[in-house]
């Protein structure tokens, strides 16, 4: 009895993380999409939301000091446990950061003045890190995990690259300056989101393998 509720505590835990992974992939999803369309009232949603992913942190947390202390976890149980409390950190991060791009709307006065398209291109494979990171960890699967730790280096290529335009952009136009300045913090948050999905799959090739890694 006592290891079937050590069982269902351990499956407690998994539904938590993969609930807070799909709150902040949706909080990413539309945050990129307010900015698009500056739509404030999706904007506020996404930072309203913010609370539930901090919520889920907390009962993580609570349910790992739980596991933990009463009961005293051995070899992948016990990296499941603390892996998945640091997934956790990482999620909340990174809904915050969604959270900061959704707060960047309202500061827009009018229509976006540069083209979006580079920012929507970082934010679709940083989209597609989050999904695969948290499929990863669903799936314990450490060759998924490496493969979209991969994609990293396309996110800073890309990241440096529209930093540059930006930049020359304006110097050409000091009138571009605050639409430029507002883009360059979304790509600043953009790129922390891929490195927080690097960790994420960190964990999960933890998890899987025992082997502790640098993917980032």
């Amino acid at each position: 009895m006592v290891r079937v509720k050590f069982s269902q505590r351990l499956e407690d835990l998994r539904s938590e993380i993969q609930e807070m992974g799909d709150i902040s992939q949706k909080m990413l999803v539309n945050s990129i999409q307010a900015l698009e369309y500056l739509d404030l009232e999706l904007a506020k949603n996404v930072i309203e939301m913010d609370s539930i992913v901090d919520d889920l942190e907390y009962d993580v947390e609570k349910a790992t000091v739980h596991l933990l202390a009463l009961q005293q976890p051995m070899a992948k149980d016990l990296r499941l446990i603390t892996a998945s409390y640091k997934i956790a950190i990482d999620l909340e991060r990174m809904s915050d950061f969604a959270v900061n791009i959704a707060e960047l709307v309202s500061k827009i006065e009018g229509e976006h003045v540069i083209p979006l398209a580079e920012i929507n291109t970082i934010a679709s494979i940083t989209q597609m890190m989050m999904e695969n990171s948290m499929k990863a960890y669903a799936e314990n699967d450490a060759e998924l995990a490496r493969a979209t730790a991969e994609e990293d280096s396309q996110v800073d290529r890309l990241f440096y690259s529209t930093w540059q335009k930006l930049v020359n952009l304006m110097i050409e136009d000091a009138a571009l300056i605050p639409n430029a300045v507002d883009l360059i913090f979304v790509l600043r948050y953009l790129e922390r989101i891929a490195d927080h999905a690097c960790n994420i799959c960190e964990g999960v090739v933890y998890i899987a393998t025992n082997q502790r890694v640098n993917l980032n």
